[in-house]
């Protein structure tokens, strides 16, 4: 594969390619609205393990109806509990014939499936004008995510939301209402945290090569599965969720966390894109998966009268960030869902972040979890002057089937989702590569490492799937 393709030319490229081309202008387009006294058709791709946890969210708002399933093995034992709750909702194995057979019968559909597999449904949902609920992170390339973030502006009607539930919760209205009231400003560094052990940890870092082909399961469509990654042999390694460890898969740790810590203070503080990410300390890195540990730094620039902010990133279970002084105790939000492999462990540091103001310093935790100003001393001074924080209108399941409805508008659309995805791939970028990235975020290009910059894109597609690049 080329792996110097450039930006340009990939565009340049999928621009030419004929016939199985989306018709983004036809009929297709059509934007289907549920009416406010009707529950929105909803078609699910992706129903096992996180994606089961979505459908069943959704369902229970009373605002949707469930009306189609798909997974690519509608026969292993954890798609089972979704496919008996709903036994008149028909069965695909393949989400193009599903469009294809029940386009016109559903307004809305569910992403639940592996980061690098959400790029081609999301595309095709929206070129058909169908509303779409996509997991975290919302691609697994820089590149993929800029499409969807066009393609969702071309269909300006078609609602977009990205799976960080955190950002309908406690949290988004807490830190909005702080930030309008002054009580968060001139943040200059946060130190993001989240140290439980990964299902990578402990795999041997000197591996040679991707692990040897396993039998592939009767009831796996291997091909599917794979899409536009097409060129792996199977291995039990690589699905059912150990995707996440891979390069080629998942985003590890960052992708599967930073939206969940980080979401509020890149919304609210208009961070955007970052100039520099520097992998400044990597414990086990290796080609194929992600290190033990990981310590990054991103660097944003100064946006208006707001001052430069550096992101420290801490993941691995012995890496912690420094500890300021009245810290306290650091809590694990019970309200944070529980991983498929079962019950969240235990950390020295529970996922969180630590904001650094000119004034003042803040802990916080992951998904809804508040603020909290610390030490406690200057807590109390303030707790007088802090403003009152609405109550959310909606959580982010029934925020977004009632934004199909025409109802409300969603909070983690991908104009906003978009950029903060883009900032984990580029963080992905620097701890595949072990280096140092120079970004223009004006261009949306690498400027000091070639090798890098193609990474953005990434290989060409497997033969089939190009389609999916036109815009």
């Amino acid at each position: 594969m080329n792996h110097y393709l450039s930006r340009r030319s990939f565009i340049n490229r999928t621009a030419m390619l004929g016939g199985a081309t989306l018709l983004a202008n036809s009929a297709l387009g059509k934007v289907a609205m549920a009416k406010p006294n009707e529950r929105v058709n909803l078609a699910c791709i992706g129903i096992g393990f996180r994606g089961g946890e979505i459908i069943k969210a959704l369902y229970k708002t009373g605002l949707c109806n469930i009306v189609a399933l798909c997974d690519v093995d509608m026969d292993a034992p954890h798609t089972q509990e979704i496919i008996k709750m709903f036994p008149d909702a028909p069965h695909f194995q393949d989400f193009r014939k599903m469009f294809d057979t029940m386009g016109n019968q559903f307004e809305a559909v569910t992403v639940g499936t592996p980061d690098f597999s959400h790029f081609a449904i999301t595309m095709t949902a929206i070129d058909q004008g169908k509303h779409v609920y996509v997991e975290k992170p919302m691609a697994r390339t820089f590149f993929e995510v800029e499409l969807m973030m066009q393609k969702a502006a071309k269909f300006p009607k078609v609602v977009t939301q990205m799976g960080n539930q955190g950002h309908s919760e406690a949290n988004y209205f807490q830190f909005k209402a702080w930030q309008e009231a002054g009580i968060i400003k001139d943040v200059h560094r946060i130190d993001a945290h989240m140290n439980i052990a990964r299902r990578w940890h402990g795999w041997d870092t000197n591996i040679k090569g991707f692990p040897y082909p396993d039998r592939i399961p009767e009831t796996l469509d291997w091909d599917i599965w794979q899409m536009q990654t097409m060129g792996h042999d199977y291995n039990k390694d690589f699905v059912n969720g150990q995707w996440r460890c891979w390069f080629d898969f998942g985003m590890g740790a960052l992708g599967d966390w930073g939206a969940h810590i980080l979401d509020t203070a890149h919304e609210f503080l208009a961070l955007g894109l970052p100039t520099q990410i520097d992998a400044t300390y990597l414990e086990g890195h290796n080609s194929f998966f992600f290190p033990m540990s990981s310590t990054l730094k991103f660097h944003f620039p100064k946006r208006k009268n707001m001052p430069a902010v550096d992101i420290n990133w801490y993941d691995g279970v012995d890496n912690l960030p420094p500890i300021p002084e009245g810290y306290g105790v650091s809590g694990l939000d019970p309200n944070i869902p529980a991983p498929s492999t079962g019950e969240i462990e235990p950390a020295k540091l529970n996922p969180g972040k630590i904001i650094y103001s000119k004034d003042l310093t803040f802990k916080g935790g992951s998904h809804a979890s508040t603020l909290s100003i610390i030490p406690e001393q200057r807590a109390n001074a303030l707790a007088g002057k802090l403003p009152e924080v609405p109550e959310t209108p909606s959580n982010h399941f029934a925020n977004f089937l009632k934004a199909c409805k025409g109802e409300e508008k969603t909070r983690s659309s991908f104009d906003i989702a978009g950029p903060l995805s883009q900032v984990f791939c580029l963080g992905v970028l620097a701890q595949r590569l072990n280096a140092k990235i120079t970004f223009d975020p004006v261009r949306k290009e690498i400027v000091n490492d070639r090798f890098a910059n193609s990474l953005l894109v990434g290989p060409p597609p497997a033969k089939g799937w190009e389609q999916y690049y036109n815009v």
